[in-house]
């Protein structure tokens, strides 16, 4: 089914991996869909607690595939059709329109999403990559989001989403200028959660999903991560009285029971996984 990504499955971890190589893994419509098609299949799966999004080859994503922009400049666009096997709608409902885009629909998907950016990121890799929940670099990565060197704008809700990140500063520079900045950069402005040697990124990128595996509750990552999101949305004192809301239903769900007496008991965790039967 898959023909510019590979989807596998080594529990607890779905790892989609961008897989045009020869073209440093540039993005297609044809690759987003098989992405969000493989999101629906981790986001259903009980044996996926989280989802890995990485690169094949030496890059993470150049952007858009050039041919496509040479097209467009070129008036001979022609949108690809999309495969109706790939159709899917991954992401949790409740989340709203606001987080059902094009690519934000990542930041509604009901696991985490981790990238482990292996090399150039650009484009409109950037936007995506930033609706991802945690973002580990390798020291050979390098960002440009290069909208303005094309004379395009800032693509895909960055102008939301960067400055919720970096802060409006940092996302002007990084929007304006369009300028290359290394992973140190990138993990100083918070583009990045961690920097690490290439060789340790995808290990350590599977190591954070599966510690939150042995020892996190995928309900409530799932409850948090609409809060952090949905949060930017509504006041401070909504925020707060959602807040109260969701941890009196916390105090009803078996989750609880179990965090609790794990911890008494000095034992790890077995809490519910998210899947087919939720």
């Amino acid at each position: 089914m898959y023909k510019e990504i590979i989807y596998e499955v080594e529990e607890p971890v779905a790892t989609i991996t961008l897989n045009r190589p020869d073209k440093l893994n540039a993005w297609t419509d044809r690759m987003g869909d098989e992405v969000r098609h493989a999101v629906a299949r981790a986001e259903r799966d009980p044996a996926v607690v989280g989802i890995l999004i990485t690169g094949a080859g030496r890059g993470f994503c150049a952007g858009a595939d050039l041919n496509v922009l040479s097209d467009i400049g070129a008036g001979r666009a022609q949108g690809q059709e999309s495969d109706p096997a790939l159709a899917a709608e991954p992401g949790d409902p409740e989340a709203g329109p606001s987080f059902r885009g094009r690519y934000t629909y990542l930041l509604s998907v009901r696991k985490p999403i981790v990238a482990a950016i292996n090399g150039p990121c650009a484009g409109m890799a950037v936007p995506i990559s930033v609706c991802t929940d945690i973002r580990f670099a390798s020291d050979r990565a390098v960002f440009t989001t290069a909208f303005s060197r094309r004379g395009l704008i800032a693509e895909w809700g960055s102008s939301w989403v960067l400055p919720r990140l970096v802060g409006p500063a940092h996302a002007a520079d990084l929007l304006f200028s369009g300028r290359k900045i290394d992973a140190a950069e990138a993990a100083r402005m918070g583009l990045v959660n961690r920097v690490v040697p290439h060789d340790e990124l995808l290990g350590t990128a599977r190591g954070w999903i599966e510690d939150v595996a042995e020892n996190c509750s995928p309900t409530s990552m799932s409850i948090m991560k609409r809060q952090l999101w949905g949060d930017w949305t509504e006041s401070l004192e909504t925020a707060h009285d959602n807040a109260v809301r969701l941890m009196v239903e916390s105090f009803e769900r078996p989750d609880f029971v179990e965090g609790v007496q794990s911890f008494q008991e000095r034992r790890p965790p077995r809490f519910t996984r998210i899947g087919e039967a939720d």
